[in-house]
């Protein structure tokens, strides 16, 4: 099928610049995993109840994680069992039981009913890392398959995310009517929190024109919904242009920015390793022992 050949891309030359975009794909995962984990883990014993239970909280008592070091404890684990097959190479089956702790580690954090989406991505990139260990052998068909997969459910993510404003909402939720509205609620917040807010140029010229800010909200709600054509090569590098376009966007009109999505979409949207091919003396990279023992598959 096109869209698998298009995902995964198995068969891919075996050079120095595939193997370098796949090995900073996996790094990206595990250091920010580790991120996400240790930020958790310091934040889980201030909790006392399960307010909203998450996924594995639903059939499992969660609130073991918020007593005795048990978050802390599990961010070790954690550590240890993304850290060895991303240095060692070896024992990749620890990435299937890091997921599994990691989304333990994230319904405890996300128990009282605030659940951001801001390690998403990097959930399902480590889920994938760990499917692959299971089903394929060999790093170059497991690192090919997590990066398919992680591209996957971006693409799905985006799209579902448009989808479901439009059953929620319907077209009007790009009234510009609407962002000043957000604009409004999210100055509230920052003023709140600092003390002290001012409206940046764009937010100021959306206030001006209700068109301006319709068109803004039209932007994303297009953007999002064209999130499933980054399964295709060929519309790839345009989409994940827009995708970022339209967090800085998201940035200078409601001060949220979505780094780690922006990180990853630029480290998995664009053919760095044809870039990367194109410079001379690259394939002399892939016989440097250091490079060959620590950084490439």
């Amino acid at each position: 099928m096109k869209l698998l050949e298009n995902l995964f891309q198995f068969d891919s030359p075996d050079s120095f610049g595939t193997k370098f975009q796949l090995r900073a794909f996996e790094f990206f995962t595990v250091i920010y995993t580790l991120i996400y984990t240790w930020e958790w883990a310091f934040y889980i014993p201030r909790l006392s109840d399960v307010v909203l239970p998450l996924g594995l909280a639903n059939y499992l008592d969660i609130s073991v994680f918020f007593s005795n070091s048990v978050s802390i404890y599990n961010a070790v684990l954690i550590t240890l069992l993304t850290v060895i097959p991303l240095l060692l190479k070896k024992g990749r089956w620890m990435y299937a039981v890091a997921f599994l702790l990691f989304h333990l580690q994230h319904v405890a954090r996300f128990s009282q009913g605030e659940i951001p989406h801001s390690a998403n991505l990097v959930a399902f990139s480590l889920m994938g890392l760990g499917l692959a260990a299971l089903f394929f052998k060999g790093m170059k068909k497991e690192l090919a398959f997590a990066f398919g997969f992680a591209l996957f459910f971006m693409g799905l993510g985006y799209t579902s995310a448009a989808i479901s404003k439009l059953v929620a909402t319907g077209v009007t939720w790009v009234d510009g009517y609407h962002l000043w509205l957000w604009m409004g609620e999210k100055s509230i917040d920052i003023l709140s929190l600092q003390g002290e807010f001012q409206y940046n140029w764009l937010q100021e010229l959306a206030f001006q024109s209700r068109f301006l800010a319709t068109l803004i909200l039209a932007f994303g709600l297009i953007t999002e919904l064209l999130g499933f054509t980054v399964w295709f090569k060929k519309f790839r590098p345009y989409i994940i242009i827009m995708l970022i376009g339209m967090h800085i966007g998201i940035d200078l009109t409601m001060n949220i920015f979505f780094k780690t999505f922006t990180i990853q979409l630029i480290i998995m949207g664009f053919f760095w390793n044809k870039y990367i091919n194109q410079i001379p003396g690259t394939d002399k990279w892939n016989e440097n022992s250091f490079v060959k023992k620590w950084l490439l598959y």
